[in-house]
């Protein structure tokens, strides 16, 4: 019992010291919480069923995110833990001097883990339900969902796999502790606090080489992947860059230490200003000891920023595409050419219990037409042999893709649908043609060949492009833009003997959400008895658009979020509980300045300066790498857009003056009550 108080007394005690401790135990138990009951979070909303089945793959890959998660959280808590056994040193050797054995030592140290243990999964697990009552407003927004159903629930499955999670984690922490203090020594117990680490002093001008080296390898990688975008072509190229990268921080902070030293003493004026001098030793002696941690931070900072706006970005982006690509309520191709029947598409529906005419509005229904006349080689027009050539080299065979016959729309058929997709409609000439197309490769191919004047012959007539460019639209409704292209041309064009296909795109004749889903019921099972009976026809439908991108969406936010907050707080406690561990190692030091005359304000400012610029290394490194990754990010993905951008840019920032900037705030006061004079 006494060892038991005494170990709630020296928590009391030491509170400022468990301060960023507690600040992470917390942080993590809440998220950890919060991101595993989502759930249950998303059963009070009574969403839909596609919306379930979305939820319950996120939650499933979310589950499994949680493993790395809280590895990565595990080697934090120890890492965080051995600063606070550093701490300590000398109290420890103050118990072994007054006779307590190494058994009572290690009770005294299992009761306090318990009792931080105990305290921050309580305070964790209330933060975390709290915070997942948003994370249904989230899950709400972005399914949509009435949020009148909302109600507050609490997950205990989650509660059980946190407190199940970070007992694993305490009960490691406790046994390291155990192990350290068994094998402690009195004599250095008592002497650590005249012990600090040893800083080998770095030649300043291989520094300088070093860093230049270190800033031409990032350079040489940010222009890979900007400029020189078209080179990285294969996988291994693009993992090139990420070596560079990985590389060239490390040089530029192996060497940050020397050069900065040496740039600032060659500053007489600013060296020997104040408190300077001793700001950049202390500066420079950091970096030094933490080359490694600083590289590793500054990385994982960057991975963070990427996350966070490649997700964002892509939930802003895939919500403007559901609105420019599903403006019609369902839309249906059938290929007459490949199909063993030639019903129409309403009879295939009627046939199968949708009455098209009294259960479908706005109706739009069209043939599409195809020749051997016309096909890709003529569309793509002097395009043609550059893109032979490529294709060629690529070992594709483009006798079959240049020769196939190009999808032909009457210009009467296309505005039609246009009006209902609320696209713009246009006009013809007898003789003249134009491309839709909103998939960006071929759009670019066509556009190669539009400029030069691209024309075709049909029928003993030429046809000539009216348009130099490709017009963005699409036939079909898609959860992406991927309409390959088709060619609209004059009515008078075509004729009857070269129908491909048949489209129809409508409107439900329904007026609420839940009528509206019951159709799309009727229509999801049509689908499955036409695919049982081999008939060839294509149903796309705005919720089923919707649902896919709202998914996918969802997914990558979660995800993304998830990863991102537990890196940021793994790169900003890392760098707070190196701080602070300096700033008792450098109590001496302070308490000499004192001595000589040097103010509080003084040294505060000193402090202040040098935790700022601690911090913000790797977070401007990161931000510069991150430029240029979002950059790359784009490429791949292709989900920024100029609005998608700069809101992705602003919800970023907010997180790390949040995260990263609380962290730098908590460590500067804490640092401030170490280095206080006694």
């Amino acid at each position: 019992m006494i060892l038991f108080k005494l170990s709630l007394r020296n928590i009391k005690k030491s509170f400022k010291d468990y301060t960023i401790y507690f600040f992470t135990l917390i942080l993590g138990i809440t998220i950890f919480y919060s991101f595993n009951s989502l759930e249950t979070q998303s059963v009070t909303l009574n969403l839909s069923k596609v919306d379930s089945n979305s939820i319950t793959i996120i939650t499933t890959v979310l589950s499994a995110v949680s493993v790395f998660v809280a590895v990565v959280l595990g080697f934090l808590i120890i890492y965080a833990n051995r600063f606070l056994m550093k701490r300590r040193n000398k109290e420890l050797g103050i118990y072994m001097i007054l006779g307590m054995g190494k058994v009572k030592i290690s009770r005294i140290i299992v009761f306090e883990t318990i009792l931080i243990g105990l305290i921050s999964l309580v305070v964790g697990i209330i933060l975390g339900i709290a915070t997942s009552q948003v994370m249904s407003i989230v899950v709400a927004n972005l399914f949509e969902a009435d949020m009148n159903k909302f109600k507050f629930a609490i997950s205990y499955s989650a509660i059980i796999k946190t407190i199940i999670c970070f007992l694993i984690i305490y009960t490691l922490v406790t046994l390291l502790n155990i192990i350290q203090v068994n094998k402690c020594k009195l004599i250095d117990l008592i002497k650590s606090n005249q012990k600090s680490e040893q800083v080998k002093i770095k030649n300043p001008y291989i520094c300088i080489i070093v860093f230049i080296l270190g800033v031409a390898i990032l350079s040489y990688a940010y222009y890979n992947v900007t400029l020189g975008q078209e080179n990285l072509q294969a996988s291994i190229s693009v993992y090139l860059q990420i070596v560079y990268g990985v590389i060239g921080t490390f040089l530029v902070f192996w060497s940050l230490s020397g050069f900065l030293l040496k740039v600032t003493m060659s500053m007489k004026n600013v060296y020997f200003n104040n408190l300077n001098s001793f700001t950049i030793r202390q500066i420079s002696s950091k970096i030094n000891t933490t080359v490694v941690s600083m590289s590793i931070i500054c990385i994982m900072i960057f991975v963070t920023i990427c996350i966070f706006s490649s997700v964002i970005s892509m939930n802003t982006t895939l919500k403007s595409d559901m609105k420019n690509l599903a403006r019609a309520d369902i839309s249906i191709q059938k290929d007459n050419q490949s199909s063993n029947t030639k019903l129409t598409i309403k009879k295939v529906l009627e046939d199968n219990g949708l009455e098209v005419n009294k259960e479908l509005k706005d109706i739009v229904n069209f043939n599409s037409y195809a020749t051997s006349q016309v096909t890709k080689k003529e569309t793509y027009g002097s395009y043609y042999k550059i893109l032979n050539e490529k294709f060629k080299s690529e070992g594709m065979d483009t006798t079959q893709i240049f020769n196939t016959p190009e999808i032909l729309v009457r210009i009467s058929d296309y505005n039609k649908i246009a009006t209902l997709y609320n696209k713009p409609t246009y006009t013809l000439n007898d003789n003249q043609f134009m491309i839709i197309s909103d998939y960006k490769n071929t759009t670019t191919w066509y556009n190669n060949g539009l400029k030069d004047g691209t024309s075709f012959e049909l029928n003993g007539k030429t046809y000539t492009a009216k348009y130099k460019e490709c017009k963005d639209g699409h036939l079909m409704m898609m959860s992406n833009a991927n309409n390959l292209g088709f060619i609209v041309v004059p009515d008078d064009a075509v004729d009857e003997s070269m129908i491909s296909g048949e489209f129809l795109a409508a409107n439900y004749n329904k007026t609420n959400k839940y009528d509206k889903q019951k159709l799309e019921d009727k229509i999801v099972d049509i689908q499955k008895v036409l695919e049982n009976k081999n008939i060839l026809m294509y149903i796309s439908t705005k919720i089923d658009i919707y649902n896919d991108n709202i998914g996918t969406s969802a997914m990558g936010i979660f995800v993304g979020l998830y990863i991102g907050i537990v890196f940021l707080i793994s790169s900003a406690a890392i760098l707070s509980l190196k701080e602070l561990s300096d700033a008792t190692d450098s109590k001496v030091k302070y308490g000499t300045l004192r001595k000589i005359g040097i103010d509080e304000k003084m040294i505060n400012k000193s402090l202040f300066i040098q935790t700022g610029i601690f911090f913000g290394f790797p977070l401007v490194l990161a931000i510069i790498h991150s430029i240029f990754g979002i950059q790359v990010a784009n490429m791949m993905l292709e989900t920024f857009t100029k609005n998608s951008m700069i809101k992705s840019i602003v919800t970023t920032a907010l997180f790390l003056i949040l995260i990263y900037g609380g962290y730098f705030v908590v460590t500067y006061l804490c640092s401030k009550n170490i280095i206080k004079e006694d």
